[in-house]
């Protein structure tokens, strides 16, 4: 096998990666194929982090604009990220990866609370780690929450899965004349509008200088060639 780029990885996931196209809840074919490629890398020997969302079930922005509080939103939002995560943890253990979830707001009888130094020993025992419950405080996204954690676990990349092969200039869904943007810096999406990740978690990035890899997850194999030094999606930051 050649030499892998990076060792330790952090996933962001969205929720909507869960859900079958166009719908909500959880999708367990979905699930499956998401857990199918964590998989492959888990027996690269690849040091596997992954922060969910929990947009297919409730977001807290929307919820708020339906007349719920923006706090009792955002931590039913939070709520949501565990559930999926459980459905990712059920998933990548039918196939056989070890794997352990530790949530931001204990609850104890399905997850084990976040302790940054558990963390790291569950990756350095070879687990997969599902990071659930956001940051455990309201205001801040799951990619707050995700540039939070991989930095904490010294990771050596965020890996952003979504549904188009990297940035654009425009939403190429919309426009057809968007141009596939393949190096930027973290400034370069600030100052771009791009909203690709929230500002504090790119903030958070450039601080730190944590290169982040957007990238299409719906091609099967995708993070394996990242890992492999593949020029996939665009790269953020060096």
């Amino acid at each position: 096998m050649s030499e892998l780029k990076y060792k330790r990885i952090l996933l962001k996931l969205s929720g909507e990666a869960l859900a079958a196209e166009g719908a909500y809840g959880i999708d367990p074919s979905s699930a499956r194929n998401i857990a199918l490629e964590i998989k492959e890398i888990y027996e690269m020997k690849v040091e596997t982090a992954i922060v969910i969302g929990g947009g297919n079930i409730i977001r807290g922005s929307k919820a708020a604009e339906g007349g719920i509080e923006k706090v009792t939103g955002d931590y039913m939002g939070m709520l949501a990220t565990v559930i999926n995560g459980l459905a990712l943890q059920d998933s990548l253990e039918k196939l056989g990866v070890s794997t352990r979830m530790l949530t931001s707001i204990e609850m104890n009888q399905i997850a084990e609370p976040y302790v940054r130094r558990r963390a790291i020993r569950h990756l350095e025992k070879g687990r997969a780690v599902i990071f659930a419950g956001g940051t455990g405080n309201p205001f801040f996204t799951t990619d707050t929450a995700a540039s939070l954690r991989a930095m904490e676990i010294n990771a050596d990349v965020i890996f952003k899965a979504t549904n188009v092969d990297g940035i654009y200039s425009a939403d190429p869904m919309i426009d057809s004349s968007a141009i596939k943007l393949k190096n930027l810096s973290h400034i370069d999406i600030l100052n771009k509008g791009l909203k690709i990740m929230d500002a504090t978690s790119i903030s958070l990035c450039m601080d730190n200088k944590l290169p982040i890899v957007v990238f299409d997850l719906r091609k099967h194999g995708n993070i394996s060639r990242l890992l492999l030094g593949e020029k996939i999606g665009t790269l953020v930051g060096s």
